[in-house]
């Protein structure tokens, strides 16, 4: 006969029942909402709120698909939202690589000075930029296109700070031995350094997705026009004034939720690592 465990492996196995019950605890909140968000998705609108709720999925998603991509132009929405941020994320990787390159590298004058610039600017919250951003903007032309939106978040301050960190934990004689041997600061930066980068880009390419696909209030102002929304743009604009369809606006956040658990999908491998490669300094 076999009795609880005492002294220190009982204590040990506590502790760890303790967190495993804590962890699965977190992981249930913080998967509810998305797993009321697929079974809400799947009925009309006036059967999703309901008491008790849904736990098993309906049959009306397609119908709901199919009025929203019908009478919400959400089609080019999705497509809007995929040129703005597929390529304002490889466009953002290239500027922020090259500035933290630049940061981690070379002693130029100001160097620290502009730094610290920018990492002040991560302080500033972005509604603070809207009104220059739209005047901006208006004189340049750009309401409606994809310029407004990709630009302004090429250079993303976090992007920079992520990259430098990283950067600095490449040795300086790999550098110089390169350019004994010929390499130009252009061969060394693409040929050397960035493939030595892939957890770094892999992290930064996954938040500025992020912040490209999910931004709001910015393609608020300067969309004027239905078929130039992106998605949460297209989204807000299904809710109407005296009523609104939640089977569309349900099934429309189910879709936009799918690029972006694809990509993290695809980079996770090296998303941690390149999380970390930042902190500890060599």
């Amino acid at each position: 006969m076999t009795g609880t465990p005492t002294g220190p492996r009982g204590v040990l196995r506590t502790k760890s029942a303790f967190l495993t019950g804590f962890i699965a605890l977190g992981a249930i909140i913080v998967l509810a909402p998305f797993f009321w968000l697929v079974v809400a998705s799947t009925y009309p609108s006036s059967d999703i709120f309901v008491t008790p709720p849904h736990v098993v999925p309906g049959t009306h998603l397609l119908e709901n698909l199919r009025s929203l991509f019908t009478s919400a132009q959400f089609g080019a929405a999705i497509r809007n939202s995929l040129v703005v941020s597929v390529v304002g994320t490889v466009l953002s990787m290239v500027v922020c690589s090259a500035a933290g390159y630049a940061f981690a590298k070379f002693t130029f004058k100001g160097s620290g000075l502009i730094f610290g610039v920018i990492i002040a600017s991560l302080t500033l919250p972005s509604q603070v930029t809207l009104v220059p951003l739209f005047q901006m903007m208006v004189g340049f032309g750009w309401l409606n296109s994809y310029q407004a939106l990709i630009l302004p978040s090429l250079a993303y301050p976090f992007g920079i700070f992520l990259m430098r960190q990283t950067m600095q934990a490449v040795p300086d004689e790999m550098i110089q031995a390169a350019r004994v041997d010929g390499a130009g600061e252009l061969r060394i930066f693409t040929r050397i350094v960035l493939p030595t980068m892939r957890p770094a880009l892999s992290a930064l390419a996954i938040f500025t997705f992020l912040a490209q696909w999910n931004d709001f209030v910015y393609p608020l102002v300067v969309l004027r026009t239905q078929d130039s929304y992106t998605i949460p743009v297209a989204l807000a604009a299904l809710r109407g004034i005296s009523s609104t369809d939640y089977g569309q606006l349900l099934s429309g956040t189910l879709v936009s939720v799918l690029p972006v658990l694809v990509l993290f999908l695809f980079l996770q491998r090296h998303f941690v690592s390149g999380l970390l490669a930042g902190s500890v300094k060599q």
